[in-house]
């Protein structure tokens, strides 16, 4: 069990700022398909990668980071600075 925080717009689209998520998946990457194999805000969420970033355990992570172990994931736009 993953506790998954959701942030920004996120959050919004999702509706909730964070879950406990059972997960079969070893990489950020097959997590993500796994949340948007949920259909409706998931999948709308999460439909452009390319606008969001992913943490595990507070650290940034990559799409093949591995979360065999992680206890957080979280999901959030880019950061910008200014």
């Amino acid at each position: 069990m993953v506790e998954v925080l959701y942030f920004a717009w996120v959050r919004e689209r999702i509706g909730i700022p964070r879950e406990q998520v059972e997960t079969e998946a070893g990489t950020v990457g097959e997590f993500i398909e796994e949340l948007k194999g949920r259909g409706g805000r998931y999948e709308m969420a999460l439909s452009d990668l390319s606008s969001v970033r992913f943490a595990v355990d507070q650290q940034l992570a990559e799409s093949a980071t591995e979360i065999r172990d992680a206890r957080e994931i979280a999901v959030f736009p880019p950061m910008t600075g200014g």
